[in-house]
């Protein structure tokens, strides 16, 4: 939060809002939007700083006129005050996918901050683990000249998010390297650091790539215990029968090594906790990643709750369900502190009660979570409001497979209104980022046909990846964001990315390329990776060229591509390279 002084009509910048800059005149001081140049390509961005907001000669030098005007009823001074320079961000995120890396970058890029992420040998690939301490070095390296730290805990103390659920390191020696961010606040007081940790999941399938290698065979009994203990807990000894038989289900060895990885990933939390008291971290989120309302996360919940109770800390802490999304959160508190209010708009009237496959509670509950998350809160009114969430939400359940006229396009909503409403926001100037989460891992196709008609280049955000809480923070922080940005081009290649991800890939290209390979398996294409990404190619960029020809072209920018490829050997998750930079000739 900022302060504000008793005085609400007076307003002295001392440091002026991020993506602005104090303009000087005979009226007094006043803010404007910062400009940019435009900016490298996003390959171009990895260890070193992204390009700072260039600024004209008459903008980053004082006006003699202006000057001698505003000298002569103030004190001489030989100096000039200093630019006014954009924030600083080192991040260290959770892996090296699009939207855990190259998305809080571009959201960061388009409001002119520059970010710094860790050379790619010391980040995650896939399940190997990041090189802890190359890790250190770079942050001991490039922290002093910084302003924000957003770091994903798992990645600095266990290799990543997924290696955390598969190595065997001790604790200690993940404490060990927590203590740096403890290390570094001591060295330069004025960091605030912005961490996230991820509460160990009880995957949904068998996956023996993300998960611990005996999942793959133990997987559902493993998930079948994860209830069984939880049910008990909460309820006593009714479950302990269930508890008894899911326990001798599961080889005590395997049993005792999942157990004590769970174990050793709450200690870190606990300890971050800790760090979160002694005022080393200025905020902290601590996310449930594809979690159920019975389960060992459930349990892990409540005990990292019941210790924030007692220490006291839920003015900076946040623990609800999401995960890959969270760099995105902390980038928005970050750049905008500020708490602004936000009007939801789901796309059916009982919209907030809708379930969601792989969060805990209801749509309405997690909206509110990936609300203050961020730094935001629910609006008492469309006017009050900052920005526009636009919630799709199913007609009372999410559903894996389109269309399913079961539990998601039911009488429960009407896409029809809720789309013109959406046109009659962007008509009205508000400011409007989308969350489809009627399905999890893409769009609603019946919901992007009918937004086909709407100024897509217009919308401050769109977001439809993977689960309902990574779409929730990812358009949360878009529409968080939107005052701030000063490079339309970065925030037209975020919007772009989001699209061509979340709409083409996950919701049209992925399942054409799936059945082209004949339903390869999903945890590891094997040798049929070469096939899958020659029908990346083939399928991908003639759909992006056209959803940028419709609605992006002819607003001086220009859109590069570069080849689709796999981030990972499965096709979860796609890559679409591309660059948006600003047009001499008008551009298309």
């Amino acid at each position: 939060m900022t302060e504000r002084g008793a005085d609400t009509d007076s307003v002295c910048f001392v440091h002026p809002p991020e993506g602005h800059r104090i303009a000087h005149s005979t009226a007094g001081p006043r803010l404007v939007p910062a400009r940019s140049a435009p900016q490298p390509s996003e390959s171009a961005r990895v260890e070193r700083w992204c390009t700072p907001v260039n600024r004209s000669p008459s903008e980053s030098q004082s006006n003699p006129t202006d000057t001698a005007e505003r000298r002569a009823d103030t004190v001489p001074d030989s100096r000039e005050s200093p630019p006014v320079r954009a924030p600083r961000v080192l991040l260290v995120p959770p892996d090296t996918r699009p939207p855990t890396l190259d998305l809080p970058v571009q959201l960061a890029r388009m409001t002119g901050a520059e970010v710094r992420v860790p050379p790619a040998a010391a980040l995650p690939d896939f399940f190997t683990p990041g090189d802890a301490g190359a890790l250190a070095a770079w942050l001991r390296a490039g922290v002093a000249d910084a302003d924000v730290l957003v770091v994903c805990l798992e990645t600095l103390c266990l290799g990543g998010m997924i290696p955390a659920r598969r190595v065997s390191d001790p604790l200690a020696g993940a404490l060990e390297r927590l203590a740096i961010l403890a290390e570094l606040k001591a060295a330069h007081p004025a960091l605030r650091i912005y961490a996230f940790g991820v509460i160990v999941r009880v995957a949904h399938d068998n996956d023996p790539h993300e998960e611990k290698t005996y999942y793959g065979e133990w997987g559902r009994e493993l998930r079948a215990y994860s209830t069984a203990f939880d049910r008990h807990a909460r309820h006593g000894e009714a479950d302990r029968a269930a508890l008894d038989a899911a326990r001798a289900a599961v080889p005590a060895d395997i049993l005792a090594d999942w157990v004590g990885t769970r174990e050793r990933n709450r200690a870190l939390h606990l300890a971050a906790l800790d760090l979160l008291a002694g005022g080393v971290l200025s905020h902290l989120c601590l996310t449930l990643d594809d979690t159920t309302p019975y389960g060992l996360a459930a349990f892990d919940r409540r005990l990292l709750e019941a210790r924030a109770d007692a220490l006291g800390v839920w003015d900076r802490l946040d623990v609800y369900p999401g995960a890959d999304e969270v760099p995105c959160a902390l980038l928005a508190r970050a750049l905008r502190p500020e708490e602004v209010p936000v009007w939801v708009r789901f796309s059916g009237l009982g919209g907030a009660g809708a379930e969601m496959l792989y969060e805990d509670r209801p749509a309405g509950e997690l909206v509110r979570a990936h609300l203050r998350a961020a730094g935001c809160r629910l609006a008492d009114s469309v006017q009050e409001a900052a920005f526009v969430l636009a919630v799709n939400t199913p007609g009372t359940r999410q559903a894996h497979r389109q269309p399913d006229f079961a539990t998601v396009d039911t009488p429960h909503r009407h896409l029809p209104a809720f789309v013109d409403a959406l046109r009659a926001d962007l008509r009205a100037g508000r400011a409007v980022s989308v969350a489809d989460i009627a399905y999890p891992n893409g769009a609603e196709a019946r919901l992007w046909t009918l937004m086909g008609g709407l100024p897509l280049a217009a919308l401050a955000g769109f977001s439809a990846w993977n689960t309902a809480g990574n779409t929730l923070g990812s358009a949360v922080a878009f529409g968080k964001l939107a005052p701030l940005v000063s490079d339309q081009a970065a925030h037209a290649q975020a919007l772009l990315a989001r699209i061509a991800d979340d709409v083409l890939y996950q919701g049209e290209v992925r399942s054409l390329v799936r059945e082209q390979l004949g339903s390869p398996s999903p945890f590891d294409l094997g040798e049929k990776r070469a096939d899958a990404e020659a029908a990346l190619r083939e399928l991908l960029p003639p759909r992006v060229q056209a959803v940028w020809e419709q609605h992006f072209a002819g607003r001086g920018l220009s859109l590069e591509l570069g080849e689709p490829h796999l981030a990972w050997p499965r096709l979860f998750t796609g890559v679409v390279p591309m660059s948006v930079t600003e047009s001499v000739s008008g551009g298309s």
